[in-house]
């Protein structure tokens, strides 16, 4: 039920204007999570959940969990981590709310329907991140304080995930001193704050005895330098353009990675000049963005650790398709995206452009065919099933379109929309017999599954209720 309650709540979050819909920052954060996941698997818990990291476009300093393994991160955090050790114990830390059960230990303690509350949970982190106030504000009466109440973890709870989240940092090869000095400028800062404390401080209390035993922990451990990442830094231009990508949020973006330049530190060249390729596609300066993408690149190429990383990531690569794509050189994409996903054959990014390039050109019934094949191997992921409906939108299959949206919906446990896409495509003019059928087969498959987890929810409302 809570891997349940987590999809339902994640087919809110996606249609947020907030969410952050970005292949690049979605690979990072989850190959970073399920690097520190390998490292101790029985942080999954004793459900075996499969983790999914995320990112919304909020300058607050916050991070938060769902129950299920769903885990968000506001774009101020990631923009705050000073190295990717730092972002790395921030997520250990939720990584351990999760493996714990802390949200659903909460919802085991109210008296009431348990679902209502946690689908308002998502509707008040979303619609009101940097104000609790707002967040009560999100619901009525009682319901709203139980919102509040969930929000905030106790401190018992906030020291057993440090305790898993210090495990899943130090096992995974990261610095635990990360953890330290991420802590230690939150308690700093909360000098200069009183009732309008920065929304992680909030909603995760920070007490002195949390930070000491986190050091007593540290000191046990052998110090040991960890280089950041290549992609931490590229994903933190891109997270820095996302954040504001608005003409003078760009405007300040580019003010801000010229800034970075004048270090002359390598890494700050490299993820400086790759900003500035990304802030000029989103301005339409094509041109000029290639060529800050190949000063980065041969950057990366004279250096042999971050040659070595870059090899091994689709961020350079994917980013020269993205330009090529947005001045509608499709073609070339095409040709460019066949060889790379013969070397990075896991790269979701790459997939959605090629799709994306394909459709771009005209090619729909060839999108159609590599979609079809790609959501064989990924059955589970929303993005696949949205673009096949455009694909089919584009070759003028109405029925079918109506029925790949229904499995969009239905892949994310939001089981009424789907029904009702099912309905619409079972109307249209081009619905034929197989088509017919396939809706019809999915509808009562559908339905059944609706029931049984509507009738498993009230029977856990009347258990809690007793």
């Amino acid at each position: 039920m809570e891997r349940r309650l987590g999809e339902q709540i994640m087919y809110i979050v996606r249609r947020d204007p907030d969410y952050i819909d970005d292949w690049a920052v979605s690979e990072y954060l989850n190959r970073l999570g399920n690097k520190m996941l390998e490292a101790r698997p029985d942080a999954r818990g004793e459900a075996n959940f499969n983790f999914d990291f995320f990112a919304v476009r909020d300058p607050v300093l916050n991070a938060f969990a769902f129950p299920g393994g769903f885990i968000g991160f506001h774009s101020g955090l990631i923009l705050s981590a000073q190295s990717e050790s730092e972002l790395a114990s921030v997520m250990g830390h939720e990584i351990g709310h999760v493996a714990q059960r802390h949200i659903a230990r909460m919802l085991a303690a109210q008296k009431y329907d348990a679902f209502i509350p946690i689908a308002a949970l998502a509707l008040a982190i979303l619609a009101a991140r940097s104000s609790p106030d707002a967040a009560i504000a999100v619901a009525s009466g009682g319901q709203g304080l139980a919102i509040q109440k969930q929000l905030n973890f106790s401190r018992d709870a906030e020291r057993e995930a440090d305790r898993i989240g210090f495990l899943i940092l130090r096992d995974a090869g990261f610095d635990t001193n990360g953890m330290v000095s991420f802590f230690g400028r939150l308690q700093s800062s909360m000098r200069n704050y009183s009732d309008n404390a920065p929304a992680f401080l909030r909603s995760h209390p920070l007490t002195s005895e949390r930070i000491a035993d986190i050091q007593g922990r540290v000191a046990d451990q052998r110090y040991k330098q960890v280089p950041d990442g290549l992609d931490f830094l590229l994903a933190k231009a891109r997270i820095k353009v996302l954040q504001d990508p608005g003409t003078q949020g760009l405007i300040d973006a580019r003010a801000w990675f010229e800034q970075v330049k004048r270090t002359g530190r390598i890494e700050d060249l490299v993820m400086a000049n790759y900003g500035l390729a990304f802030v000029a596609m989103k301005q339409g300066r094509y041109s000029e963005a290639l060529q800050y993408h190949k000063t980065s690149l041969d950057i990366v190429q004279g250096n042999d650790l971050l040659s070595l990383q870059a090899r091994a990531s689709c961020m350079f690569a994917c980013l020269e398709l993205e330009i090529k794509f947005a001045a509608k050189s499709y073609e070339d994409v095409i040709q460019r995206a066949e060889r790379a996903m013969t070397e990075l054959p896991l790269s979701r990014g790459i997939a959605y452009i090629y799709a994306e390039a394909l459709m771009g050109k005209g090619a729909a019934g060839r999108a159609e065919s590599f979609l079809r094949d790609q959501i064989s191997l990924y059955r589970t992921e929303p993005k696949l099933h949205k673009l096949l409906a455009k694909t089919y939108a584009q070759l003028g299959k109405q029925s079918l379109q109506h029925i790949a949206l229904a499995d969009e919906a239905a892949v994310q446990g939001a089981w009424s929309a789907a029904i009702h896409q099912l309905e619409i495509a079972r109307q249209q003019k081009d619905a034929g017999y197989y088509d017919m059928s396939v809706i019809d087969a999915k509808e009562r498959e559908w339905k059944e599954v609706h029931k049984e987890e509507l009738a498993a929810e009230k029977k856990q409302s009347k258990q809690l209720s007793q």
